[in-house]
């Protein structure tokens, strides 16, 4: 089975920035398509990004501008940075993979990383 364990998570303050990296134990660029979801306690879990094989990429209008998803082939990773953070930008973030004729829910996820923005 393969594994997604995400990492670099912390405690910023507002306008600071974070880099998160989602490591796979299989070749993450077999994933036909690849991203990030995040989530605040007492609300459901919100789309933030997500990559294609091909590389095309997609991102919530909240976070357009400020993150930037990259693939790392060295390091068999999906980053995600993050710059210009915002408190509202505090959740659990979680990694996702999945295959061809699969949505994001039905593919691999890792255990998450918290982001916690705060002044």
């Amino acid at each position: 089975q393969a594994q997604l364990v995400e990492s670099g998570g912390g405690l910023v303050q507002p306008g600071e920035s974070l880099r998160l990296s989602c490591v796979g134990s299989v070749d993450i660029f077999t994933f036909y398509g690849m991203g990030w979801y995040r989530q605040v306690p007492g609300k459901k879990r919100e789309f933030v990004a997500s990559m294609s094989w091909i590389g095309s990429t997609n991102y919530t209008a909240s976070v357009k501008g400020r993150f930037t998803l990259s693939r790392d082939r060295a390091k068999n990773a999906l980053n995600l940075q993050m710059n210009n953070l915002k408190p509202e930008d505090t959740a659990v973030y979680y990694c996702y993979g999945h295959g061809d004729n699969q949505v994001a829910e039905e593919g691999y996820w890792g255990q998450g990383t918290q982001v916690t923005v705060s002044s």
